[in-house]
């Protein structure tokens, strides 16, 4: 199915403090695939993620309380542009020892960014909105936003994942001192 970034509507980001965020989401039926349902969500978290200036959103973080949701890499660096997409039902196999250390933000939690380490490489099982399934594996920060998004899925959020507060800090501070985003911090 193709889905421009802008249709659908823009949805309520919840914050750190909603219950929703905290819940375990609830698989996707099979019979939901390529329904209204999931188009209409699909459409929702690619608007609501674009308009937010997001690289990824999870269902849980609009109050939807199932196992979907949407990323995109920009491409920036030496990282490829991989076009928006979204993921219903994903599974992950992690690939190495979470040591890849790098700056984390999250719309649901505005304002805030921190130090997480994560698996420099994940393989991805998962279906499109119509039901198709998917097989991939990505690496780098395309591999960081899938588990940032998948954690969602689980009610996790990126400051569970931080192994320790030294490097927490509003985004103004991290744009005026992290413009490399590699600020020496002890972890």
């Amino acid at each position: 199915m193709s889905v421009r970034p802008l249709d659908g509507r823009h949805r309520t980001i919840v914050r750190l403090g909603h219950p929703a965020l905290r819940q375990v989401a609830e698989p996707v039926g099979a019979e939901r695939y390529g329904t209204r349902f999931l188009r209409d969500l699909e459409r929702d978290l690619l608007r609501t993620m674009f308009e937010d200036n997001g690289v990824g959103l999870a269902a849980p973080q609009i109050a939807a309380g199932v196992r979907v949701f949407a990323y995109f890499v920009p491409g920036e660096g030496d990282e490829d542009e991989i076009a928006p997409r979204v993921l219903v039902n994903p599974t992950l196999t992690l690939l190495g020892e979470p040591t890849e250390l790098g700056w984390e933000g999250c719309l649901s939690v505005p304002g805030l960014r921190g130090l997480v380490a994560r698996h420099p490489g994940v393989k991805v099982a998962a279906f499109d909105p119509d039901g198709v399934p998917l097989a991939f594996e990505a690496t780098g920060f395309h591999a960081r936003v899938i588990q940032h998004e998948y954690d969602h899925l689980d009610g996790i959020v990126f400051l569970d994942r931080m192994p320790g507060m030294a490097s927490l800090m509003f985004e103004e501070e991290w744009d005026r001192y992290a413009t490399d985003r590699e600020l020496p911090v002890e972890v």
